[in-house]
C-alpha cells in the first residue's frame, strides 16, 4: 500500500534533504523513523528538496508499505523516533500511481527578512537579517518581470544539475508585516539556489541600490555573475507542493 506524509522540519542542523553519506540529512531521519514503525526498510520519495539550512512548512513524501499499520499509526510511531525538529503532521492512504515528485503542479517558498536595525532573537533559526530599510513595494513590482515560462539561468547556481533552466513563475509576491518582509514564490519546479538567488537580487533594488527594471534585465541577460547574492538559507521556508483535487490530499497542498 502506497502512503502520503505531510512533514514540517527545521532544517538549521540538517545539510538537507537527501541522504548524505558524511552529513545528517532530513531524509535519513524519516526513513529511520518510518522504518521502526514498519519493521521493514522504508524509502520515502520527496515533493521537493531543500538545501542545508532550508526549513520546511509541509515537506510531502511518499513510500510503500504493508505492514498493518493505520494512519494514526504512521503519524504517531513516527512522530516517536524523529527528532524534536522534525514532525509528520499528517499521513494518508494514496493510489499506487501517485508521486509526490511528479504528480505535484507546482512548489511553493517563502522566504522571511526581519527589517530593522537591531539583529533578531526569536525566530533567528527561521528568518534572515536585513538591517538597512527595504522597500517592499519595489520589490514586488520589480518581481513581477519573473512571471511566466523563462529560462532562469541568472538564478540558478554553479551546482545545479537540472537539464534546462526553463521555469514557469506562477506567482511572486513580496509584502511587508510590521518589521518582517516576505517573498511568496511558486513556480512548476525551482532550479538549485534559485529563490535565495531571485531574494539576493530583489534585497539590491529594496535597498535602492538597482533599480526595478533590473530585474528583467538579469532575467533576460542570463548571466549568473551579474545578479545578486545568495541569500542566506535559514530564511527560506518550502511551504509546499500543489496536486490536483483529484488525489485527495489535504486542502494546504491541493489546488
Amino acid at each position: 500500500m502506497r502512503f502520503a506524509l505531510g512533514i514540517e522540519y527545521d532544517g538549521t542542523d540538517f545539510h538537507g534533504w537527501q541522504h548524505l553519506a558524511h552529513a545528517a540529512s532530513v531524509q535519513e531521519a524519516v526513513e529511520k523513523a518510518l522504518s521502526s514503525v514498519a519493521g521493514h526498510p522504508v524509502d520515502v520519495t520527496c515533493a521537493g528538496r531543500t538545501d542545508a539550512g532550508v526549513h520546511a512548512h509541509c515537506q510531502v513524501v511518499h513510500f510503500d508499505s504493508d505492514a498493518p499499520r493505520s494512519a494514526y499509526a504512521w503519524t504517531m510511531g513516527a512522530n516517536t523516533h524523529l527528532p524534536p525538529t522534525v514532525a509528520v503532521r499528517w499521513a494518508q492512504p494514496v493510489a499506487a500511481d501517485f508521486n509526490a515528485r511528479f504528480s505535484a503542479r507546482s512548489r511553493r517558498y517563502r522566504y522571511r527578512l526581519r527589517n530593522r536595525r537591531a539583529r533578531p532573537a526569536l525566530e533567528a533559526r527561521q528568518l534572515a537579517w536585513e538591517r538597512l530599510p527595504l522597500d517592499a513595494d519595489a520589490m514586488h513590482v520589480a518581481a513581477q518581470a519573473l512571471l511566466g515560462e523563462h529560462d532562469f539561468n541568472a538564478f540558478r547556481s554553479s551546482q545545479c544539475e537540472a537539464q534546462h533552466a526553463r521555469r514557469n513563475m506562477i506567482e511572486i509576491v513580496v509584502t511587508r508585516h510590521g518589521d518582517d518582509v516576505h517573498i511568496e514564490v511558486e513556480a512548476n519546479a525551482f532550479l538549485h539556489h534559485m529563490v535565495r538567488n531571485l531574494v539576493g537580487s530583489l534585497l539590491l533594488v529594496g535597498r535602492g541600490e538597482r533599480p526595478q527594471e533590473w530585474m528583467g534585465e538579469l532575467l533576460d541577460g542570463r548571466d549568473r555573475t551579474r545578479a545578486g547574492p545568495t541569500a542566506p538559507a535559514r530564511g527560506l521556508v518550502f511551504i509546499g507542493p500543489r496536486y490536483p483535487a483529484s488525489w485527495g490530499l489535504p486542502i494546504e497542498v491541493t489546488r
